[in-house]
Order: structure tokens, then C-alpha cells, then sequence
């Protein structure tokens, strides 16, 4: 049968492929494992399995993000740590009044790719230098440094994705611009090395999420902006 998957095709599709941000990086650490190998063969063994690891790190794999109107998806993996209603960084632009804020915390094994939580126009991207604290940290979110952007939807309403760098994260890379166009689960940027991203939902919005739950970034739904539900129960099992 022409759709019959082979053992082959099923190992192959558990690779993803290597982001072109990863590239430069992959390839000096590959050349230094080839020249270690001649020169001094365990460092070279050693570099091998970084390149590797800086590989897999950089890893971009497809994601099918649902398109439903109003549904905010998880702009990055990782574990959810948080969900507070609290007042937005003064350079989102969005007001004195408290928010619904979902935290994500991305580990160095999570996938790095950052991708907007809805579709619309970029109306602000705003980079804050910053410290270098542990981005678990509440106050990681005021403190350390980071890259926000407010997506403006086709009915006004704004949600804020905030890239967070970390203790080992040193660099926040976007792919978008203010004032462009953007489509839900499309990527707009990314963290190198461990970091986290917190969503602003609009005020009275529940998270369809909890503490604890690991999100999937283009895929997992935080929140129904057309849906009355409230904020959902969970246990961890």
C-alpha cells in the first residue's frame, strides 16, 4: 500500500529538522569535533555529541495550530509554572489594569522556537536589557532582559507575548517586525538556551490550563477569548 509507513519512515519522522538560526552553530561545533579527532580523539568524541546536542537544541519541528476564532495557543514548549492575574510591564503599553498572565518555562531540552498566540498585526515589539536571573523566578518578569510584542487582532483586542531570557539564555532573537502581520502558531522569534515566555490574556479571561501541564508551542490552547467557561480544574496524576 502506497501509505504503508516502514520502520524507516517512522524513525525519520522522529527527527526534526535544524533551525537556519542553529546552523552557524552546529557547524562550529562539528568542524571542532573533526579537528580534535585528529588531534586528540577523546575531545573530538566530546565535541561530536555537543554538536549534536546544539542540533537537537535547535531543533524546528511542524505544528498544527487550531484556527478557531478566539483561542490563544501556547507560544512556546515547556511547563506551565504559573498562571497570576497581575499589572503588565509598563512597556506593553497595555494599561495600569491587572491581566491574566500564563507562564511558560523552557528547559535547554524544550524546543526553543517561539510563535504567536494569535493572528494579527504586530502593534508594539519592545526589547528591555535586562539581568540574567533564573527565569522561574516571579520577578524574572520585570527584572531580567526581554523582548514583548502586543498582537493587535482584526477586533482590537491585544495579547502580549513576552520572550524572558534566563540564567544560560543571552540572547532573544526575533523573526518579526513591528507593524507586520502575523498568523496564529506562525513563528516570531526565539530564545537561545533556556528561558520562558509569559502571555497577557485581556482582562476576565480565564486559562484553559493549569499549573503544572506542559504546553506545547503552535498547538496547546491557554485560553477560549469567545467562551464564557471559567477557569478549569486539574490534578496532577
Amino acid at each position: 500500500m502506497a501509505d504503508r509507513h516502514t520502520f524507516f519512515d517512522t524513525l525519520l519522522s522522529s527527527f526534526a529538522p535544524v533551525h537556519r538560526d542553529g546552523h552557524k552553530f552546529v557547524a562550529i561545533a562539528a568542524v571542532l569535533a573533526l579537528v580534535f579527532l585528529m588531534i586528540w580523539p577523546p575531545l573530538g568524541w566530546l565535541l561530536a555529541l555537543v554538536a549534536l546536542f546544539v542540533a537537537y537544541f535547535f531543533r524546528d519541528p511542524e505544528r498544527v495550530t487550531p484556527l478557531r476564532e478566539g483561542l490563544v495557543i501556547a507560544p512556546a514548549d515547556g511547563r506551565i509554572t504559573s498562571i497570576e492575574t497581575v499589572r503588565p510591564p509598563i512597556e506593553l503599553g497595555l494599561g495600569d489594569g491587572e491581566r491574566p498572565r500564563i507562564s511558560i518555562f523552557l528547559s535547554v531540552l524544550d524546543v526553543h522556537i517561539n510563535r504567536s498566540p494569535v493572528a494579527g498585526r504586530i502593534k508594539r515589539s519592545v526589547y528591555v536589557p535586562g539581568a540574567f536571573l533564573n527565569a522561574a523566578l516571579d520577578k524574572a518578569s520585570e527584572e531580567n532582559e526581554r523582548r514583548a510584542i502586543v498582537v493587535e487582532q482584526a477586533d482590537g483586542t491585544e495579547i502580549a507575548a513576552v520572550q524572558i531570557a534566563g540564567l544560560i539564555a543571552r540572547r532573544i532573537v526575533t523573526f518579526k517586525n513591528e507593524g507586520e502581520s502575523v498568523g496564529a502558531g506562525e513563528r516570531f522569534g526565539l530564545i537561545r538556551f533556556g528561558s520562558r515566555v509569559d502571555v497577557y490574556l485581556p482582562p476576565g479571561r480565564a486559562a484553559l490550563v493549569a499549573v503544572g501541564q506542559l504546553a506545547i508551542g503552535g498547538e496547546t490552547v491557554l485560553a477560549d477569548l469567545k467562551s464564557s467557561e471559567g477557569e478549569r480544574e486539574a490534578r496532577a496524576t
